[in-house]
């Protein structure tokens, strides 16, 4: 292992390969800070650049890329309550209401910080720990990916807001949605009513940035005072730097958004929104405090940025060792992995091992190099707070609809993103919420696929979904934490109640 990194870091210490890093780093900030932009769609991007480099400098600006966005997709959704990408869903839970208090500086400060030791700690954790987390990812079947989908779907109890009853309602019908389109298994149209841009099932991208992006647009349009500016007034420039000391206060949030992000990311197709919402998910229930989030707590943006770098780490186990992509943006560049002659596999690590841990490394100068550009940039995000709001709403608009119909060029995806737009602008205004049909609609074709391909396998016995002890494990966890969400309600609204009472 030694020899392996000291080869490495003569390949990366390298003036070109820096450079590469901190170029497809910096690209990768401004992708993912724009929404409808993602990591995977910077990676895409790369790959014609990388052509002719050596393989650690263009995986190493790969990587640099997949690092930056999943740390920028935090700014647009703490300043703007739009989430980058989709693993910075949880960021607005408690990124957005911290900046509407005029804290804007302190949560993108904490951000940052949480996304760099996230990153840092993932790959020496990951490093170290890869041989047998790649043994348990492929220990994963169907009975395993269904339950661990269960486990996902409990957690929409955590982010459900003030009622578990909307939040559930909320969370069935992006389960509902998600089955539009071909059925996996059998190869019939559902709910397709003959639109042939529905067959391959509703894109997250419009369904993400409609729910987010856009009926937030219409909440402001509605709420429009031409007077007004987004939320300056209690803004101030010189208190945005980076939190190291009040991150590191919050320990036991960095550490949950840590081992949340290391966990998943090695389980190939989990992604970085599970990663983040099982963190604040468990950082919530653990917390002496947890009706203080959801209201701009910093343990909270701490966890949910943790475990999204943390995650990337995780990923790249089963990309190296086994060949398969964590996530759609290690599926991208799993594809450069090869253009590179580097071909993962289990013999990866012994036959090609200085650029296997030159690549740990390059990932390592990654994470530093998004502190930096971040650092230098933060006071420049905060001052789009100081946008009028009227050309702020129609900038944001029009990304939406370059970042929607740029994808794949498809009209109705625009079509898609407005209908999902009207919906959560009225999930939000009747306290429904959009993060539970987000989370449905990610974790539905998971465990329905699954739950079939598991009881085709078992020839219609449901017994090893309760047998198997990985299985079994994840289905006891989501038992238990959905018994202590309820317990935690039945509590919370006890309490005034009794208070209610001794004051009269």
């Amino acid at each position: 292992m030694i020899a392996g990194y000291l080869d490495g870091l003569g390949m990366v210490l390298q003036f070109g390969t820096l450079l590469a890093i901190a170029g497809g780093t910096l690209l990768g900030i401004i992708m993912g800070a724009l929404p409808g932009l993602t990591s995977a769609m910077a990676v895409a991007l790369l790959l014609p650049v990388t052509f002719g480099m050596p393989p650690v400098m263009g995986i190493g600006m790969m990587l640099g890329a997949l690092c930056g966005a999943g740390a920028s997709g935090s700014i647009p959704a703490i300043l703007l309550n739009i989430p980058g990408t989709p693993s910075s869903v949880a960021t607005t839970f408690d990124g957005f209401p911290m900046a509407q208090k005029g804290e804007a500086g302190r949560a993108l400060g904490l951000s940052i910080v949480a996304s760099f030791f996230g990153g840092v700690a993932s790959m020496v954790i990951l490093s170290l720990l890869a041989p047998p987390i790649a043994d348990f990812a492929l220990r994963f079947g169907a009975a395993e990916y269904f339950s661990l989908s269960v486990f996902g779907l409990v957690i929409i109890a955590s982010v459900a807001g003030k009622s578990l009853l909307k939040g559930l309602i909320a969370g069935l019908l992006g389960f509902f949605v998600s089955t539009i389109g071909t059925d996996p298994i059998t190869g019939v149209d559902r709910f397709t009513f003959g639109e042939l841009s529905l067959l391959t099932g509703i894109n997250l991208l419009p369904a993400l940035i409609g729910l987010f992006a856009v009926s937030q647009v219409l909440k402001d349009a509605f709420e429009y005072d031409p007077n007004q500016r987004l939320k300056d007034s209690g803004h101030r420039i010189d208190v945005a730097r980076p939190r190291f000391m009040e991150t590191l206060r919050n320990w036991r949030a960095l550490l949950a958004g840590i081992l949340s992000g290391s966990v998943v990311g090695p389980v190939p197709g989990a992604g970085g929104s599970i990663a983040s919402l099982v963190a604040y998910d468990q950082t919530r229930r653990f917390s002496k405090h947890p009706e203080k989030f959801g209201t701009g707590h910093a343990p909270g943006i701490v966890s949910v940025e943790s475990a999204n770098n943390a995650l990337l780490g995780g990923a790249l186990i089963p990309t190296l060792a086994l060949g398969i992509p964590g996530e759609a943006a290690t599926a991208v560049l799993l594809g450069g992995l090869m253009i590179q002659g580097v071909t993962p596999g289990p013999m990866l690590f012994d036959d090609q091992s200085g650029i296997v841990y030159g690549i740990f490394l390059a990932y390592l100068v990654a994470n530093i190099f998004m502190l930096l550009i971040m650092c230098l940039g933060i006071k420049l995000f905060i001052r789009v707070l100081m946008v009028p709001r009227k050309q702020l709403l129609s900038a944001i608009l029009v990304l939406c609809f370059i970042g929607v119909y740029g994808v794949d060029g498809d009209v109705f995806n625009l079509y898609l993103m407005l209908g999902f737009g009207i919906l959560g602008y009225f999930l939000n205004r009747y306290d429904f919420g959009t993060a539970p049909v987000i989370l449905g609609l990610i974790l539905g074709p998971i465990a329905e696929s699954n739950l079939r391909r598991g009881l085709q396998a078992f020839e219609g016995d449901w017994t090893p979904f309760f047998t198997r002890p990985i299985s079994l494990t994840f289905l006891v966890i989501a038992v238990g934490l959905l018994a202590l969400t309820l317990w935690q309600n039945y509590r919370t609204r006890r309490v005034p109640a009794t208070s209610s009472e001794k004051g009269e």
